[in-house]
């Protein structure tokens, strides 16, 4: 059975390469696609769905922003489990700080140029919420497309959805992007940051194995 993979946002699957998967599975990396200027968020999931084949049952794992995206997905084309890994499965798991932007919509107002790879403010922002101690944490970012970025955060801040029974959740105790006193999650990762899924891998790829056996 084929399982299409997103990993987060700005990032390729490097944060993910170390994962195993149970060997019945057929990993397929969905990549992100650039968002269109003015495209609805609804119009840009169908353009990520559109890779998927709903012939034959799937199941969808997301990381982060991919969490969101493939619960986004599920309801374009269903699949069999969805696994999503540091991320929320509704907007009451929101933090505070990302429902600020929400309310006052100062995601939508940032120039573009702060999300530039020259932007000490971007790199700060980045280094603080994902892993500050972590000397590889850069080398996850690749996407660095300033429309995207700023595009992507827009979303997540404004993004509403209702809790899906099917998702099985994974997060990190010391998430700080996405921190699990908001959310109920199935499975938790001790001592894990944002990027547990390359620096706690072993755990996450034994969960996966029971998730998927």
């Amino acid at each position: 059975m084929k399982i299409y993979v997103i990993s987060g946002l700005g990032a390729d699957f490097k944060v993910l390469e170390k994962l195993k998967f149970p060997k019945h599975l057929e990993v397929v990396f969905l990549d992100w696609l650039m968002p269109e200027r003015g495209e609805s968020f609804h119009h840009y999931v169908e353009r990520m769905a559109e890779k998927i084949d709903d012939s034959q049952p799937f199941y969808l794992l997301g990381y982060s922003f991919g969490g969101i995206m493939v619960q986004e997905i599920d309801k374009i084309k269903p699949a069999e489990k969805i696994v999503i890994l540091g991320s929320i499965k509704s907007d009451r798991e929101k933090s505070r700080f990302i429902k600020v932007g929400e309310i006052t919509k100062i995601p939508k107002y940032l120039p573009e140029n702060i999300f530039t790879e020259k932007s000490a403010l971007a790199y700060a922002f980045i280094r603080r919420f994902f892993d500050p101690k972590n000397p590889k944490l850069m080398d996850y970012f690749t996407v660095r497309d300033p429309y995207y970025l700023k595009w992507s955060i827009e979303k997540i801040a404004e993004w509403k959805f209702k809790e899906n029974p099917k998702v099985i959740q994974i997060c990190a105790d010391k998430d700080i992007v996405f921190p699990i006193k908001y959310s109920k999650p199935n499975y938790v990762i001790e001592n894990g940051t944002h990027l547990f899924p390359a620096t706690k891998h072993r755990e996450v790829s034994e969960l996966l194995s029971k998730i998927f056996s």
